[in-house]
């Protein structure tokens, strides 16, 4: 979970970044990708750190070089954010769990 809240946060500065560069001539969107390795890791049973990568978008540019779109990012914002609520919400159930046990004990 740890990898997966790290991924989000980067994602959301990269969000972040790319609005504040929506009217920067020649700036390249950058995208964070961290799903598939994350995927790979869970799936062979191993409790692995993931790296993100941050790429630049090879989305079409408008006519000053710059492929951001607002909307696109607006859209990524809200889902990385979601996304990021479950994991921490994820992470609190498994410490009122523990929370749990203890004052029962």
């Amino acid at each position: 979970m740890k990898s997966a809240l790290d991924a989000l946060s980067m994602r959301q500065r990269v969000i972040a970044d790319n609005i504040a560069n929506v009217n920067t001539p020649g700036f390249l969107a950058g995208r964070v990708q961290f799903e598939d390795a994350l995927a790979k890791a869970v799936s062979a049973g191993r409790d692995a750190v993931v790296t993100p990568q941050v790429q630049r978008s090879l989305e079409p540019t408008r006519e000053n070089g710059n492929n951001v779109n607002l909307d696109t990012e607006t859209l990524s914002n809200i889902d990385t954010n979601l996304r990021y609520q479950v994991a921490v919400r994820s992470i609190d159930g498994g410490f009122s769990a523990i929370r749990t046990a203890i004052r029962s004990a």
